[in-house]
């Protein structure tokens, strides 16, 4: 895997405090999962996906599925460290790179930590947008490592919708979560362009309609 650069001595102290700050947060929240537990026990037996959700809605998830060594591609923008050293804290792995710099290098981490065993993770509409539109790097993960994307969306109530390109939803203290996976989805391998853009409209479709859901649940749509 790539090395980083050089960063403030402090960085990993802020980092790992960040983490637990998010863990606090996290076990004040009343978790309510749907559609989760079966394919839970498949993924604990050693069944492998790609865990698919909007940017947005990322923060519940990162705190439900830590500790599990999912892959996870974060972007080389200057907040990136700070990401990734957070959720390192929390027992994932990282590739750094993005669709519009160092995105190559990233690919082939993800390929590398799928060789060795990993559940991958990619937010397909991050690290910029636009807002809820599937990019081509997901299909390509899937058809090249033959990983199942899982969807998965998560919604909270109260939360607070920060001011940033994709609104980012951050679940206040004590409020109820909803998280919910959707059914698999099996990208063929050997995709030509146009059917590339096929699956990446299904998946879209696909994590838009879980997500409705999950939102309705919770009260989100309502508010």
């Amino acid at each position: 895997m790539s090395g980083r650069q050089r960063h403030p001595w402090w960085m990993g102290a802020a980092s790992r405090l960040a983490a637990g700050l998010l863990l606090g947060l996290g076990f004040s929240w009343r978790l309510r999962r749907t559609n989760m537990a079966a394919m839970d026990a498949r993924l604990a037996a050693g069944e492998r996906c790609i865990y698919a959700l909007w940017h947005a809605r990322m923060l519940p998830l990162v705190f439900t599925h830590r500790n599990r060594g999912v892959a996870v591609l974060i972007s080389r923008h200057r907040d990136g460290e700070w990401i990734a050293r957070i959720v390192e804290s929390l027992g994932y792995v990282t590739a750094r790179g993005s669709s519009t710099r160092g995105g190559e290098e990233g690919v082939r981490e993800m390929l590398e930590w799928a060789e060795r065993g990993h559940p991958l993770c990619v937010t397909p509409d991050g690290p910029r947008g636009p807002r809820e539109v599937v990019k081509p790097g997901l299909v390509w993960l899937a058809s090249r490592t033959g990983l199942p994307i899982l969807p998965v969306a998560s919604s909270g109530m109260p939360c607070r919708a920060l001011d940033s390109w994709d609104t980012f939803r951050v679940p206040l203290p004590f409020a109820r979560v909803d998280v919910a996976y959707g059914d698999l989805i099996r990208v063929p391998a050997s995709l030509d362009e146009g059917g590339a853009e096929v699956w990446q409209a299904r998946i879209g479709e696909a994590l838009t309609a879980l997500t409705h859901s999950v939102a309705s649940r919770s009260g989100e749509e309502r508010a």
